[in-house]
């Protein structure tokens, strides 16, 4: 498995090795041991899946108190992955990261606790499947403004479909209730 760092401390790219032959394909979308080895030791508690369709964007969300750490992947499609450091008093605060993820380059995203996600499909669909460190808790989710000017995330794709809570999500500079830097890289 070949693991890259983005310059987002603690925010890893995971590419598990396939096996393809005539008959199709085969690869691990999760093994404790080997991820550990990677450096991604985390227990995982929970599985979701999403299906969404061109120029649906989703994000920028996280959970407070109780934070979550997130293993993303897409099973089908392609989509434009972000994540963004909203670490209150963290040195890289409001920066972000993005990369393609698609069911043909099989990559996997480490999203850490402390960091908000978000992403927007660029295929006619996408199903993108995550596993989460903690369980979710409606009332601790939160989003951040997927437009926000002082973040400024480059989506390749223009957003067409939002919910509610996207369109009105406020910018970080005026969220109170952000996690703290504790000086560790993404734990």
């Amino acid at each position: 498995m070949k693991v890259t760092e983005l310059e987002l401390p603690g925010v890893k790219i995971f590419e598990p090795r396939v096996f393809g032959d005539n008959r199709g394909f085969f690869c691990e979308l999760w093994n404790e041991a080997r991820y550990a080895a990677a450096g991604l030791a985390e227990r995982f508690v929970q599985d979701n899946l999403s299906r969404s369709s061109h120029g649906t964007l989703r994000g920028l969300h996280y959970q407070y108190p109780t934070m979550q750490g997130k293993l993303v992947a897409v099973l089908a499609g392609s989509v434009f992955d972000v994540v963004v450091d909203i670490r209150r008093g963290s040195p890289h605060f409001g920066r972000w990261a993005g990369i393609e993820l698609s069911g043909e380059n099989r990559r996997q995203i480490w999203v850490p606790r402390g960091f908000a996600h978000g992403f927007v499909v660029t295929s006619d669909s996408a199903d993108v499947f995550y596993k989460v460190d903690d369980a979710y808790r409606p009332a601790e989710e939160y989003a951040v403004a997927w437009d926000d000017p002082d973040i400024a995330i480059d989506w390749p794709v223009a957003a067409r479909h939002l919910s509610g809570k996207d369109r009105a999500a406020p910018r970080l500079a005026d969220i109170a209730g952000l996690p703290p830097y504790d000086g560790t890289c993404g734990s």
